[in-house]
């Protein structure tokens, strides 16, 4: 069975190759079409790839395919034909079922305009805003990044797509909180999976293996921007340094400028300030004598390491990713001047484009026939004009997938939109209100009534342990030096027993 098993990968890699020919000819016209090529091709490598690597084990195998020559040539021809038929027909028997398998029905090319049974993958990958890959869709990145905290400027959609790779506007003293990390790893993940989604015929690892080969040359090189240690903890000369605007009086330990000198000095005694230059002069204890940099690293630098390498990723894969970033900027500017009668259009428009239909009525029908008699099959939503949306739009914003709310009495939202749109509105409020909550901004994304209410208690247990914790900060002394709670200390106070 062995020459067997090497005659079917033969014979699979060459349909392989085929079909990965056939596709190659082809040039849909489509974003989505081409995208469905691109994954297809790039499944079919990859099982080229593998399939050539189990021709290449038997090959190597020598003293197994000696052995079944060898069982085949000597002796009785017809016993070994006879053993491996009876072995194929005790298979069939136990699994009289198993379907054969059709390699040129598996690789074959789908016809245009065929639709099939089921949503394909590439409907299911991206999300609407993304429109198959030609833009970001980074509005909860966005929602992350102004919800950081010491951000001092709030920034608008728009200002977020032409900033989010630089990293200038949070303080490097405030970047090591695990906040912040995490923005950063999710950023990483999202243009990490944009580009593999949108690309999947490149050697994508390579690119990112060459990033981390870049970073690594400039960390050991102190030339990471924004983490160098290059001047780093050496004493001042004339008083504090004067930076940022050139204004005022500039910490370096901060990076915090302030107006004069005297705000300055009492800044210095504060807990904040001290913290900061500790970790700053931590950050410098492993420099030499030389102002050099030494290779042993802190803990503290390990972890300024790891966010400065998602900073670095981040600006090349932005780097690598321009013409979706522009985009992206044109297509939210653009959507947010059209009224909803607009959009519907350009949804129509696209429609069209992509399937060649214009949608106007054939000579001699009657409008007002085509209002009273619509052809709705698949139960699909009407638009604006009362006609059913079309196929493709409807699995692109996914209204066939279902999302039950407990909250909201089981009901059930249709699409991810109009779930994530529920959380604000009267009815979701007014369950929450039946359950005794009041602030509804925590419960998002929870739609359990149990999970609702446990979170509920849970907030109010750590309310009143806050208040519990601020009766207890004031702090009284009696005249024999013992320091007690005020609240305990006006009690003896009343009784006379201090």
């Amino acid at each position: 069975m062995l020459f067997e098993d090497l005659r079917f990968v033969h014979e699979d890699l060459e349909r392989l190759e085929q079909a990965v020919s056939d596709r190659m000819l082809e040039e849909p016209r489509h974003i989505r079409d081409r995208l469905a090529r691109d994954h297809e091709m790039a499944q079919f490598l990859d099982r080229i790839k593998s399939q050539s690597q189990r021709a290449l084990q038997i090959y190597k195998d020598s003293e197994a395919r000696t052995k079944e020559i060898q069982s085949i040539s000597t002796g009785d021809q017809f016993d070994e034909f006879y053993k491996q038929l009876n072995t194929v027909k005790d298979f069939h028997k136990r699994y009289p079922n198993e379907p054969v398998e059709n390699l040129e029905r598996a690789y074959k090319r789908r016809a245009v305009g065929d639709v099939l049974p089921f949503p394909s993958h590439i409907d299911t990958m991206f999300t609407g805003e993304e429109a198959f890959g030609r833009f970001f869709d980074m509005m909860s990145l966005h929602e992350d990044y102004v919800n950081l905290p010491n951000l001092k400027k709030r920034i608008t959609y728009l200002q977020y797509l032409d900033s989010f790779d630089k990293f200038d506007a949070i303080p490097r003293a405030d970047k090591t909180q695990d906040q912040y990390f995490n923005y950063l790893g999710a950023l990483c993940a999202y243009l990490e999976g944009f580009m593999r989604r949108t690309r999947p015929l490149e050697d994508l690892d390579k690119l990112f293996a060459s990033f981390d080969k870049e970073f690594r040359e400039a960390w050991d090189k102190d030339e990471a921007p924004g983490w160098s240690l290059k001047g780093a903890g050496k004493p001042e000369v004339d008083g504090p340094a004067t930076e940022g605007t050139g204004e005022g009086v500039w910490c370096p330990d901060c990076e915090k400028e302030f107006k004069n000198e005297n705000i300055y000095k009492s800044h210095l005694a504060g807990k904040k300030h001290i913290k900061h230059a500790e970790a700053r002069k931590a950050r410098t204890q492993s420099q030499d004598a030389n102002g050099g940099i030494d290779i042993k690293e802190s803990g503290q630098r390990l972890k300024e390491r790891a966010i400065a390498e998602r900073e670095w990723r981040t600006r090349r894969l932005a780097a690598a990713m321009q013409t979706e970033r522009s985009d992206t900027r044109a297509n939210v500017e653009r959507k947010q001047g059209m009224t909803d009668k607009e959009r519907q259009q350009e949804l129509q428009a696209l429609y069209a484009e992509a399937t060649g239909v214009t949608g106007a009525p054939a000579d001699g029908q009657d409008d007002d026939d085509d209002e009273e008699k619509i052809y709705n099959p698949l139960k699909l939503p009407l638009a604006w004009d009362g006609k059913p949306i079309p196929f493709w739009l409807y699995k692109l914003h996914g209204l066939g997938v279902e999302f039950p709310c407990e909250i909201c009495g089981n009901f059930v939202y249709m699409g991810r939109r109009a779930f994530d749109k529920h959380f604000s509105e009267a009815r979701h409020l007014y369950g929450l209100k039946c359950l005794g909550i009041t602030n509804s901004t925590l419960f998002r994304e929870i739609t359990g009534i149990d999970e609702a209410k446990r979170l509920w208690e849970k907030i109010q247990v750590d309310k009143k342990s806050e208040q519990n914790a601020g009766d207890q900060v004031v702090q009284m002394e009696d005249q024999e030096g013992n320091v007690m709670p005020e609240k305990v200390y006006y009690d003896l106070l009343k009784q006379g027993l201090l």
